[in-house]
């Protein structure tokens, strides 16, 4: 297994998880209060986690655009998340996980822009 195939595997199995607890999670619930977000930001972003989880994952395996797709929507989601970090001036460790994951599906996103094959930019 080569380290594209583990980035995908960690991110869709990483934004499942999470876009799972977002939506069902107290915890998770308390956190978006704490980021001054509210319930409806909350579950878009839990959709949108899970989206995203299943776009890389499956077009892992039949459409490497929709990983393509997937991969630059997580990374603008984990962006926005790493900006909310910030705002609330979270520390290094709490802020740290956000901008990791930009950094992965970011390289996932250019590893997979040269197969583009339905979208064309």
């Amino acid at each position: 297994m080569n380290i594209l195939s583990i980035a995908v595997f960690l991110s869709s199995g990483a934004f499942f998880f999470y876009g799972i607890n977002c939506l069902i999670s107290q915890k998770m619930a308390d956190e978006f209060v704490r980021f001054g977000l509210n319930k409806p930001q909350r579950i878009l972003t839990g959709c949108l986690q899970l989206l995203g989880a299943l776009g890389v994952f499956l077009g892992y395996f039949f459409l490497p655009d929709l990983v393509f797709i997937a991969s630059a929507g997580l990374t603008l989601l984990m962006l926005m998340g790493f900006a909310v970090r910030l705002k609330i001036k979270d520390n290094l460790i709490q802020s740290l996980p956000s901008f990791v994951f930009v950094l992965i599906n970011l390289y996932i996103c250019l590893e997979y822009y040269d197969s583009l094959t339905l979208i064309k930019i």
